[in-house]
């Protein structure tokens, strides 16, 4: 089983932020440019939250509000369900499952270095089923 680093490693670390004081709209503007479904909030340098697509159907589009005139900060997830580079990709599916999350931002060292999405996480899984499917076929078919 691969492990968050191995993952980044492949896919890269790249982690699309937006301040705090952003209005709803220029989040949205990121989901639909970058094909994501999330983005890290920051104030400054410091990392404030998340905003996802769930924050926003929950919190902004099921209330009717208007994604221009609310910011970013009344509306994001404070608490972040944080992984390190070292977790095994197991450990990423339990939390997801735990607490309902489908992003996890990546820490080490106490800095940013990646984000860790269920795609990613999903993903993962396949390639790893697949890589034993094959092996068990070579295996069969070398007893023949």
């Amino acid at each position: 089983m691969n492990t968050v680093g191995q993952i980044l490693k492949a896919k890269g670390s790249t982690v699309w932020t937006i301040t705090k004081d952003a209005p709803v709209s220029e989040a949205l503007k990121h989901f639909a440019d970058h094909g994501i479904g999330s983005v890290v909030v920051m104030d400054g340098e410091v990392v404030a939250g998340i905003f996802s697509e769930r924050d926003f159907a929950r919190r902004v589009g099921l209330l009717g509000k208007e994604p221009e005139k609310v910011k970013v900060e009344e509306v994001m997830t404070r608490e972040l369900i944080t992984v390190s580079p070292k977790q095994s990709v197991n450990a990423c599916m339990a939390l997801m499952t735990e607490h309902r999350v489908r992003h996890l931002p990546v820490f080490e060292e106490g800095r940013l270095v990646g984000i860790l999405s269920i795609g990613d996480v999903v993903k993962d899984l396949i390639e790893e089923l697949q890589f034993m499917v094959k092996q068990l076929e070579n295996y069969i078919q070398g007893m023949r």
